[in-house]
């Protein structure tokens, strides 16, 4: 019932007084003006005739304030070009104190915190089911065909180039993506005509290595930086994962794959260091390439890995996960090495008890798979992402690898060494 007398009251108010999309949208009863950062008013009537952007989010969440910042810089550019763009925060925040802070980062307009009606009437109208989240809304609309609702992964993928976030310009711009993942080739994704090197460590200093000498490899580009708490994690892992990798293939006379580094270092020193305990390629700090290989595999977080197989085509942007679930053995990461994986998995899950106490834990576990109640998830020990066979809690979500239980007798709580 609130949700419908919601509804009912704006319809009112729109007949009544605010005539326009955005006003209807936007405005309430009480309120026909949005918050600037400079703490002035501003009309809502004034959006009418823009592309605005409605962005959900929260200070409390991680994933929001990385996104903001990518944002602001996009925000900043396109308002340089498009006066005619907007964008309004519909804040998740906790509190006042909060609101102020998170939004004191931002250049853009926003719902007064007060105004908790009309942000949750957005909320459902739009189905947000989850932060951070932009929806795009053209002016001349009114039925809301044109409105795209997976802004966040196209500002992460395109930025300023998909403006107008029109239906016209993203199917413009799908095509043009078609076009270059067929014509996708070692060469043309690492190097360019100002490069054609990527750098490697020696120990007088850093070396260039040519780009061509990598074609017919199996190349793992890994997007990672120093300031990445959970690239700090999985570098380790990785090292050792590549160093055995490399052991093994050379005990076979072969040099057949290699990890290029693809930074978002803030600075050179940072880079530098972060680049100095890695054994293997990186592109130099700050090369324009960086921006292309993020939208090209649809980068939306770190670290992250693609595997780049020895035709120049892709294998796989999920190389992370095949290195938490399987380590070296998931080498050369295709679909049929994959395949074999899992199905080894499969059989030795079924030497797996279907219950488990875990030390650390006051629930049952339950061994569930991606077919019975499973699927991607983060482990709450290692804090990897895994998928296929976990051990879940179905009381409170816990869920950890099999490799990762440490299983308690329950009435003794002594741990069971297998």
């Amino acid at each position: 019932m609130r949700a419908v007398m919601k509804d009912e009251t704006q319809a009112v108010v729109n007949d009544n007084s605010h005539n326009g999309k955005f006003s209807h949208l936007l405005a309430s009863q009480d309120r026909d003006y949005l918050l600037s950062p400079t703490g002035a008013q501003v009309k809502v009537s004034d959006l009418e005739g823009k592309v605005v952007g409605l962005l959900f989010g929260a200070n409390w969440y991680p994933p929001c304030r990385v996104f903001t910042q990518a944002l602001v810089g996009i925000y900043e550019e396109l308002k340089s070009r498009f006066p005619q763009f907007e964008i309004v925060y519909v804040s998740s925040d906790e509190d006042l104190d909060a609101f102020s802070s998170f939004y004191g980062n931002m250049p853009w307009l926003a719902i007064p915190f007060s105004d908790l009606e009309t942000k949750k009437w957005l909320t459902r109208k739009y189905e947000v089911e989850a932060i951070p989240c932009l929806i795009l809304l053209q002016p001349e609309d009114s039925k809301d065909e044109g409105t795209v609702r997976d802004g966040v992964e196209l500002i992460y993928r395109y930025g300023a180039e998909a403006y107008p976030f029109c239906n016209e310009r993203l199917e413009q711009l799908r095509k043009e993506d078609k076009v270059k993942r067929e014509n996708q080739t070692l060469l043309n994704l690492l190097s360019n005509q100002h490069r054609d090197y990527v750098l490697s460590h020696t120990h007088s200093g850093l070396k260039q290595v040519p780009v061509a000498s990598l074609v017919g490899k199996t190349i793992a580009l890994y997007f990672s930086a120093e300031w990445c708490v959970p690239c700090a994690k999985f570098t380790p892992k990785m090292i050792s994962v590549y160093e055995k990798i490399k052991q093994e293939l050379a005990e076979k006379g072969e040099e057949d794959f290699e990890v290029v580094l693809v930074s978002s270092d803030r600075d050179k020193a940072s880079f530098e260091s972060h680049y100095s305990s890695m054994p293997w390629l990186a592109l130099p700090f700050g090369d324009s390439e960086m921006k292309n290989l993020v939208r090209h595999f649809n980068v939306q977080g770190i670290p992250w890995l693609v595997i780049v197989g020895p035709d120049g085509k892709t294998i796989t942007v999920h190389g992370r996960s095949l290195i938490n679930l399987y380590q070296e053995n998931a080498y050369p990461f295709t679909n049929a090495k994959v395949e074999e994986l899992e199905k080894k998995l499969e059989e030795e899950a079924k030497d797996l008890p279907a219950l488990v106490y875990h030390e650390g834990h006051r629930h049952d576990l339950n061994l569930v798979s991606d077919g019975n109640g499973g699927g991607p998830f983060i482990c709450c020990v290692c804090d990897e992402q895994g998928s296929s066979w976990a051990y879940q809690c179905l009381q409170c979500g816990y869920e950890v690898h099999p490799k990762c239980v440490r299983t308690v007798d329950r009435q003794n709580s002594v741990l069971i060494t297998n």
